[in-house]
């Protein structure tokens, strides 16, 4: 049997076929998946997610959702799945500065689910923006 790997936006299922392996950012660190794995529901966190297929690497910037490992299945579900070529980084580094001007100029007295929030966006547009630039240095 081969391990087949599924993932879903809230948007759309980003992909679904067999793949050799599967790298991902959990919060518990990264993980490697192979075929047979034991079974596993853990927190995805953003950061970048790689998988092999027919000897092709494709690399996604994920952010946070669930992983759930089934010995022959990695079903992913996360609230960002972009592959590194369809990343805007002009774009991601505006949303970026917004969302660190928001957090900014929060006072003391802000709202937790705010802040939860802004951080959480943060943290997928750094993801975003070290895959890119890992694989596309700027000159």
């Amino acid at each position: 049997m081969a391990l087949y790997l599924e993932i879903v936006t809230p948007e759309k299922k980003i992909f679904s076929d067999q793949v050799d392996y599967v790298y991902l950012p959990s919060t518990e660190g990264e993980i490697g998946i192979l075929e047979s794995h034991i079974p596993l529901v853990t927190a995805l966190k953003p950061g970048e997610m790689r998988y092999s297929k027919d000897g092709r690497v494709t690399h996604l910037a994920v952010g946070t959702g669930f992983v759930e490992v089934t010995g022959h299945k990695v079903n992913v579900l996360t609230d960002l799945a972009t592959e590194e070529d369809a990343i805007d980084e002009a774009r991601v580094e505006e949303a970026l500065k917004r969302a660190e001007d928001a957090i900014a100029n929060l006072g003391h007295d802000a709202d937790l689910e705010e802040m939860a929030h802004l951080q959480a966006n943060i943290a997928k547009a750094m993801a975003q923006l070290r895959l890119k630039r890992r694989h596309h240095p700027r000159v």
